[in-house]
């Protein structure tokens, strides 16, 4: 009882000590994955660009990404990727938490809807991003669904009250995808992380469990020590990476165009770009800015 009574009193006061973006300017951004890198392949660019200004930023992913590798498994891959998103980001200044849940397991339940509306309203956020409810893998998938079915709720007195409830509604965001059904990703927000983009090379080339060594999907080619060999192997994996952000910016030319004049758009190599998120507040351009500081 006694235990139960501090943790709900150290909630309460996170709740209560944490500065919102009217008081001081500064935006508190939560970004959902389902697997430790999947929060930091759709936003870690701009995520080192808010932390770089001072903005509160905290990268989640719902699972412990357990079974994410052909040959490592349980525990001793769970500290392993655990290291590497750490690792990722120190390096770009903001912070990391994994939710208690198996890699490939995580359902919709009621248990899960309730823990990511804690971690948004502990984190007081302005800002949510997660994938998008259409994916191929089950754990983004209900990744998204989670996020989304607490858009609202995090604004619920009765719902979790153990956590005081936002009395905003947060923007949420979807990170970009290259799914087609039901519908394609909307650019309705992007940003321009040509500044950061080597951090964020950084950050993903050193998880080398799951790009280097292929995560689930790779085997022991992959494990060659030939010089030669490995060379080649580092300069397909950063090329995977710079060619995503690269693709992002050129098929969404136009609204770079919208966000920073023809001139600036033009120049812009690598982008993340983000969609508007029907459940949660619907930001206009003026809010967006203030939001996203980067298109002075």
């Amino acid at each position: 009882m006694k235990i139960k009574t501090i943790f709900l009193f150290a909630i309460l006061l996170l709740a209560f000590t944490a500065t919102s973006f009217a008081q001081d300017g500064k935006a508190r951004i939560i970004v959902f994955g389902a697997h430790p890198d999947d929060p930091e392949i759709g936003a870690a660019g701009v995520a080192a660009l808010w932390a770089a200004k001072g903005h509160a930023v905290k990268l989640v992913s719902c699972t412990n990404g357990d079974i994410g590798h052909w040959k490592e498994a349980g525990g001793q891959l769970y500290r392993r990727r655990k290291a590497e998103v750490e690792s990722a980001a120190k390096l770009m200044g903001y912070t990391v938490e994994q939710m208690d849940n198996h890699d490939g397991e995580l359902e919709p339940t009621l248990e899960n809807r309730k823990k990511v509306t804690r971690l948004i309203r502990q984190w007081q956020a302005d800002i949510v991003i997660s994938h998008r409810p259409n994916d191929y893998h089950p754990d983004h998938r209900y990744t998204g669904v989670l996020v989304q079915d607490a858009a609202y709720m995090v604004t619920v007195p009765n719902f979790c009250p153990e956590v005081p409830h936002l009395t905003k509604n947060p923007v949420f965001l979807y990170s970009a995808d290259r799914f087609e059904k039901p519908n394609p990703f909307s650019a309705d927000i992007i940003v321009d992380i040509d500044s950061v983009m080597e951090k964020k090379l950084d950050g993903l080339l050193g998880m080398v469990s799951q790009f280097y060594e292929g995560g689930a999907n790779g085997d022991e080619s992959l494990m060659n020590k030939d010089p030669e060999f490995v060379k080649k192997r580092w300069a397909e994996v950063r090329a995977t990476w710079v060619n995503r952000q690269k693709n992002i910016a050129n098929k969404y030319r136009k609204s770079l165009e919208e966000y920073y004049g023809a001139a600036h758009a033009t120049k812009v190599q690598y982008a993340e770009a983000f969609e508007i998120c029907e459940y949660g507040r619907r930001p206009d351009k003026a809010e967006i800015k203030r939001l996203f500081p980067f298109y002075d």
